[in-house]
């Protein structure tokens, strides 16, 4: 393509990037053992030339994953959830001498239960809860099927949440608190 001329870079296929990010986040390789990674691989595969140092690294920070849209049109069920990850894991006994906490970030889910797809997907830090991520999250899912009903823990339980599914038409199963008022004051 371009092996001893001038001129632009290498193009590199969308599938060897995917595989760069998806390699990188398994395993937590650093870019440079990545890029020795995929030497290798290219080592078996002769028509592939390995990205470089800063070609692997502008990929992969640079890769935004797709959700993709839905192509039947029946109503699906999402279920929607948030997990915490940790951002660095070095000086934990620190932490723990000096009761010191450090941040970690959240990942918002929206799945269709039937199909095991996602549909919705935020990141945010420890200070978003789960409870205000639900209208974005089935916004965002609605862009791709149409939602029939969401199931989710007490965390989104709030008139808010009732309320805002309740005015899409959307049968809401989510887990009340053991002291919730019977009364619907409008939702």
């Amino acid at each position: 393509m371009n092996r001893e001329g001038e001129g632009g870079c290498y193009l590199y296929p969308e599938s060897l990037i995917r595989l760069q990010a998806l390699i990188r986040a398994y395993f937590r390789l650093p870019y440079r053992q990545l890029e020795d990674f995929t030497q290798a691989i290219s080592k078996w595969e002769t028509r592939l030339a390995a990205p470089d140092y800063t070609t692997t690294c502008l990929g992969v920070n640079g890769f935004e994953p797709r959700l993709e849209p839905r192509l039947d049109g029946r109503p699906v069920t999402i279920a929607v959830d948030a997990s915490g990850i940790k951002v660095a894991d070095r000086g934990e006994w620190m932490r723990m001498k000096w009761k010191r906490r450090r941040g970690f970030l959240k990942i918002h889910i929206a799945v269709d239960v039937r199909m095991k797809q996602i549909l919705a997907m935020e990141v945010t830090d420890e200070g978003v809860g789960d409870g205000g991520m639900l209208k974005p999250l089935v916004e965002e899912a609605e862009n791709h099927a149409a939602v029939e009903r969401v199931l989710a823990d007490g965390a989104y339980d709030s008139r808010l949440n009732f309320t805002f599914l309740a005015g899409k038409g959307i049968e809401p199963a989510i887990r009340v608190r053991k002291n919730s008022s019977g009364r619907a004051r409008g939702c």
